[in-house]
């Protein structure tokens, strides 16, 4: 059945998505907060002249996180979401006090591991599915998709200042008490889980699922962009914009705010209207255009501003939309182990991204970077084409 053009969220429902997205934004702010000025803290450590274990500190979260998504949400689908969330929280946190206390690159990177492996996105996500009614579901997507950009943009301009006056240990310090909050979160806040039907899905079918994995291609390709273009991006606001290190929050700030102004509207659309495969294809095809702008016209700093812009629109509508799609499409007892795949191929696109990126822009320069990702989200593009997302369907909900 078709849902009704007016159907509000509930209570608990707008409870759940705000305090899912509080999770996200906890976690995804202590690990954005070491981005901007690690590369420059490790050449004051011990092993930290080498260039590859900085890269491997930095990507040995996504690594690890890559190898226990699915895990963390098979689990999720056997023993519940909430015991397995905490759990992983709980490993994050033990990961970042062994980085503050780290004295040399390898412990650093070991705390990062430890940090990884707290690999609870799918399990979060799987959660949002299991509170909300379809009709919702791409909203409160889009409020942790919305967090997580925002934190990102409140991390490129803290990081310098938190840096200067508590230094790295800090920052890790930092790191571990907003996940211990983000534990409180979960167990007093966000909304008792109902009971998760029978883990019935097995791994191999959801990689047998052409639909599931289409969308898996998705979120790779989109998180293998977004990191390629925060390899180049820097260093063209500086070369060709004219914009400082420490002033690069005032593009990234007010991309990411009025990115958040086009993207409920088009989130609306796709609820209230039916109109997910619409809205969600014109954000690929809007990916695509900004990888050839990159390409074409990504020098000086009006261009680059308007197509970071551009680019936080298209991402954060998909990063609402996808997990949506999946969760609607999944089988009830396998949404856990579904999203597990999910989030296993947006961290290895991350990894990737960051690798390839940095390679094809030695060897190639930068244009040719963003030449494979336009080509990359036109190859997505065809794929989503033969999507076939099923209507909303109004369910209860509790509250």
């Amino acid at each position: 059945m078709t849902v009704p053009a007016r159907d509000p969220m509930t209570r608990d429902e707008r409870r759940a998505g705000m305090s899912l997205a509080a999770i996200f934004a906890l976690r995804m702010l202590g690990l954005f907060l070491i981005l901007p000025v690690f590369a420059v803290h490790a050449a004051t450590i011990p092993g930290g002249d080498n260039l590859t274990l900085v890269g491997l500190a930095i990507g040995a979260y996504g690594l690890t996180q890559a190898c226990l998504q699915i895990a963390y949400g098979a689990a999720s689908d056997r023993f519940g979401r909430k015991p397995v969330i905490v759990f992983g929280l709980v490993l994050f946190v033990i990961g970042s006090v062994v980085a503050a206390l780290a004295d040399d690159i390898t412990m650093i990177i070991a705390g990062r591991i430890l940090q990884g492996a707290g690999a609870i996105s799918a399990a979060v996500t799987a959660l949002a599915a299991d509170l909300t009614r379809d009709q919702h579901r791409t909203k409160v997507m889009a409020m942790i998709g919305s967090s997580i950009g925002l934190v990102f943009a409140l991390s490129m301009v803290a990081a310098p200042l938190l840096y200067a006056a508590v230094g790295m240990d800090g920052i890790f310090w930092l790191t571990a008490v907003l996940a211990f909050v983000a534990i409180g979160v979960v167990l007093w806040v966000v909304p008792a889980a109902p009971p998760v039907p029978r883990a019935t899905g097995r791994l191999i079918d959801v990689l047998r699922d052409g639909q599931l994995m289409r969308l898996n291609f998705g979120v790779f390709a989109l998180h293998l962009i977004q990191t390629t273009m925060w390899v180049m991006v820097p260093s063209a606001l500086v070369a060709s914009g004219g914009l400082p290190m420490p002033e690069h929050w005032k593009v990234y700030l007010p991309a990411v705010l009025l990115s958040f102004v086009v993207m409920v509207p088009a989130v609306i659309v796709a609820e209230r209207h039916d109109k997910l495969k619409p809205v969600f294809n014109a954000a690929i095809v809007l990916l695509a255009v900004v990888q050839l702008g990159l390409w074409l016209i990504g020098d000086g700093l009006i261009p680059l501003a308007l197509l970071l812009t551009l680019f936080f629109i298209a991402f954060n509508v998909l990063e609402a939309t996808q997990p949506s799609w999946i969760s609607r499409i999944a089988a009830p007892g396998a949404k856990g182990t579904a999203l597990g795949v999910y989030n296993t191929l947006q961290s290895i696109g991350l990894f990737l991204g960051g690798v390839l990126g940095g390679w094809l822009g030695q060897v190639h320069g930068p244009g040719a970077v963003s030449l494979f990702c336009a080509l990359l989200a036109l190859a997505w593009l065809g794929l989503a084409a033969s999507m076939r997302p099923p209507p909303l369907r109004a369910q209860p909900a509790a509250g």
